[in-house]
């Protein structure tokens, strides 16, 4: 397959949706034009400029750096069209009139280039009907292309294809999405709200149905429906405030609109609600508008009932819990779980059982319109919809045939949302003597008839351990590759017998004496044996740092002498990593906090998901940064003061003593490059599904290069007088009220070592020497009783203290 450079995007359409789709691919670094219509007052491209200045205000930040708002080109449909020739990507995502898109389509055709892809974002539109207003030569490069919101955090992009769009279309496409744009790609039939959407909406509108059958309020149904249940923490109705009412009714008249009894069984079931009804009617659309199924009204939280002042409706209080022996339930097996769930008595078991019971019934029933496969509509509700497993992996879990046998009964008995049968192929056949729709060989398509592999494209190569669906006995990454050596909770092993790969597993891969200890002899033998060391972890986070839980009991029993003994064991092993004879590479997703962050600025080059959150938090807990972090920036400050015309160190330290000071966190990847944590020779991955692929070949290159390790160098501080200034600003703080006198000491401490301690300005220093009054620093916080205060508080609530 011939590459497709996709060197410039256009997008169509400033609104909410399209902004924040230019807003990502600058994010991802590539070149973009958003387009909208010209404005009728002032500039022409007035209504772009609005828009990506709203983007700066948007939480959460679609931007990586709001100043890479910058970067986005501005045009109008009436002076610009030409530009669309310069891009080999026009994505349309104007608003979700068929009628409004085809009148586009008229004006852009003759502009777009001809090796183009052209790709509608619209979330169920019927995308054949757009094509055909397209001219011949273009319907083989149409597509639709679905991105969920917000598009820089959401994984999913579903992608559909109309009966004249080229195989190869969808290929090129899918590749650029998954790793360029970082994105889990689906492909979708075109239908109605395509996958995640027809099977969410569909459960969602099923729960309402459910909630008004059985008596329940939003706030116990969120409680039920939310973790507990392995999906999305905001659970339904706080799902749909964050969402938007309005956007959910407007997905919803969607299915209205284009299904009928006939095509969907479940037609009846997609009435508008009438408490959704009810909150349009009154504009609260739910977070944007600060009144939603909920309300905050200064510290309290409000539902909205819809009988409270004589049926018409109105805010009280919420808060309720669900019953305690439900949340028992859900921790239990599958099997026994909806066991359990099925035969309970109360309205909350039953109302559970009910909605799972939907949703694999509406899944078994139309999965062979909807998606080529299972494992698409399981893919499609994890990304969408956040769920830990989409609705056919639960079902087989839980036993295939039984769970068939159950909901087929509850149809029977005229329980359940819709009298269709399930399928055939759900009793009978090669799912039933698979005992399910996943296995090794593929998942199951009801629309052919048989299981059918995973689609594999040269980009899949990249992903060493992708996602995978339960059944399919996908490799797990914690028992890959040629183990080495598992001690100190850390596991030692090795892929490719070039590169030596270090995965941290205890608990949030905090770094314990142990795991120190066991990083220190895994540098040791990369550099007896091999080109390099990755220290990668398959799971969510990096590390959030020094294991809290072993230290303060470490100073009660064995005293001061005990936590510094740690802590120079743990400078140690920094200092190994970061003058080893090999190249140590951090691979770094989501939390790399305190010493999780130290350890990756001391690794030779840090490989990083885009949505990695790095930064040293010490001072939450009353600490400063103990394993090298405070040497780092002020190793960092005298290096680029170095490379400057200036002399002065105090510009240059003054960013990261307030990120330390602050407890400051990168709210990504190109955030934590601001923070100082990356460098401009780090690399960010879009996916975090490349993140090893990507370190391994980052790690055999600087080797194969002719790595040498930095020497080892004095360097200038700041000295007392660099000190007395910054102090003098934490005085100003402190008698302002906006910090403590607990936060002064800290922060004081923090000013004295990255300024060098006592000493003058200008003084050369080595990093031995600011390791050790980082140490001293740090050891007298530790038998302070204010920051015991701090870090009991922390291990107990999980929550900062502030005192």
């Amino acid at each position: 397959m011939s590459t497709f450079n996709v060197k410039k995007v256009a997008v169509l359409g400033a609104g909410v949706m399209g902004a924040q789709i230019a807003a990502h691919l600058v994010n991802v670094r590539v070149p973009v034009v958003l387009f909208d219509l010209p404005a009728k007052e002032g500039s022409k491209n007035g209504i772009v400029t609005r828009a990506i200045d709203n983007l700066k205000k948007l939480k959460p930040a679609p931007l990586g750096d709001v100043a890479d708002a910058a970067l986005i080109e501005i045009a109008n449909y009436e002076d610009d069209l030409a530009k669309l020739g310069e891009c080999d990507l026009v994505i349309e995502a104007i608003a979700e009139r068929m009628d409004w898109k085809l009148d586009l389509y008229k004006k852009i055709a003759p502009h777009v280039a001809k090796h183009a892809i052209l790709a509608s974002n619209t979330s169920g539109l019927s995308i054949t009907k757009l094509s055909e207003a397209l001219p011949e030569q273009l319907k083989p490069r149409f597509c639709g292309i679905h991105f969920f919101n917000p598009p820089r955090y959401m994984f999913l992009v579903e992608l559909i294809n109309t009966p004249t769009t080229q195989p190869v279309v969808l290929d090129q496409l899918e590749t650029f999405v998954t790793s360029t744009l970082g994105k889990g790609v689906v492909r979708a039939h075109d239908t109605p709200n395509f996958i995640a959407n027809r099977v969410g909406i569909a459960g969602m509108l099923a729960t309402l149905k459910e909630v008004e059958k059985f008596g329940l309020t939003p706030d116990i149904v969120d409680d039920l429906t939310g973790k507990k249940l392995g999906r999305a923490s905001s659970g339904t109705f706080r799902t749909a405030d964050v969402v938007g009412l309005d956007t959910l009714a407007h997905v919803v008249k969607t299915l209205q609109d284009n299904l009928n009894a006939e095509s969907d069984p479940f037609y009846a079931n997609f009435t508008t609600p009438p408490v959704l009804a009810k909150l349009l009617d009154l504009g609260n659309l739910g977070q944007k508008t600060k009144a939603g199924f909920f309300k905050k009204v200064g510290r309290d939280i409000l539902r909205f009932d819809l009988k409270a002042n004589e049926g018409q409706g109105g805010y009280v209080p919420s808060g309720e819990k669900a019953d305690e022996v439900y949340g028992r339930m859900l921790k239990r097996p599958p099997a026994e779980r909806l066991k359990l769930l099925r035969e309970s008595d109360g309205a909350q078991g039953q109302f559970l059982w009910a909605i799972l019971r939907d949703s694999f019934h509406y899944a078994a029933v139309h999965l062979a319109t909807i998606a080529e496969s299972a494992r698409d509509v399981d893919f499609a509700m994890r990304w969408g919809f956040g769920m830990k497993q989409g609705p056919f992996e639960l079902w087989q879990e839980a036993g295939w045939l039984q769970v068939a046998k159950w909901i087929q009964e509850d149809i029977d008995a005229g329980k359940a949302l819709s009298t269709v049968a399930l399928p055939k192929w759900v009793f009978e056949g090669a799912v039933a003597k698979a005992g399910g729709v996943h296995t090794p060989e593929g998942s199951w398509s009801a629309s052919q008839g048989q299981f059918v592999p995973q689609r594999k494209l040269p980009v899949h190569a990249r992903q060493l351990f992708p996602e995978s669906v339960l059944g399919a006995n996908a490799v797990d990454a914690n028992q890959a590759g040629t183990p080495i050596s598992d001690e100190g909770d850390v596991r030692v092993w090795t892929l490719d017998g070039d590169v030596l790969i270090a995965s941290i597993h205890s608990k949030m891969h905090a770094i314990s004496p142990d795991v120190a200890e066991a990083l220190g002899a895994a540098v040791e033998l990369a550099e007896a044996e091999y080109k390099g060391l990755v220290i990668w972890s398959p799971d969510e986070m990096f590390s959030v740092g020094a294991d809290l839980q072993a230290m303060l009991p470490a100073f009660v029993v064995a005293g001061i002498g005990a936590v510094e003994g740690a802590e120079a064991e743990l400078q140690n092993v920094m200092l190994k990593i970061r003058y080893a004879s090999v190249p140590v590479v951090s691979a770094v997703r989501g939390l790399a906090l305190g010493g999780g962050c130290e350890l990756a600025v001391y690794c030779a080059k840090r490989v990083v998901a885009m949505e990695s959150y790095i930064g040293l938090v010490e001072v939450g807990v009353g600490l400063i940064p103990g394993a090298g972090g405070l040497t780092y920036i002020a190793r960092r400050a005298a290096e680029n003061a170095a490379a400057s015309t200036g002399s002065d160190l105090l510009p240059f330290l003054t960013e990261g003593f307030t990120a330390a000071a602050m407890a400051k966190v990168g709210t990504g990847a190109l955030d934590s490059k601001k923070l100082g944590y990356l460098l401009d020779s780090d690399v960010i991955v879009p996916n975090k599904d490349e993140l090893l692929y990507v370190a391994l070949q980052q790690t055999k290159a600087m080797a194969d290069a002719g790595y040498r390790a930095p020497l080892r160098r004095t360097f200038r501080v700041a000295g007392r007088s660099g000190a007395a200034t910054i102090k003098g600003q934490l005085v100003n703080m402190r008698d302002g009220g906006f910090i403590s006198a607990h936060d002064f000491h800290i922060a004081s401490l923090i000013a004295g070592v990255v300024t060098g301690g006592d000493i003058d300005a200008g003084s050369l220093v080595t990093e031995a020497y600011l390791m050790t009054l980082e140490r001293k620093a740090f050891c007298s916080l530790i038998a302070h009783p204010k920051t015991q205060e701090r870090i009991m508080g922390m291990l107990s609530t999980g929550k900062p203290v502030r005192n």
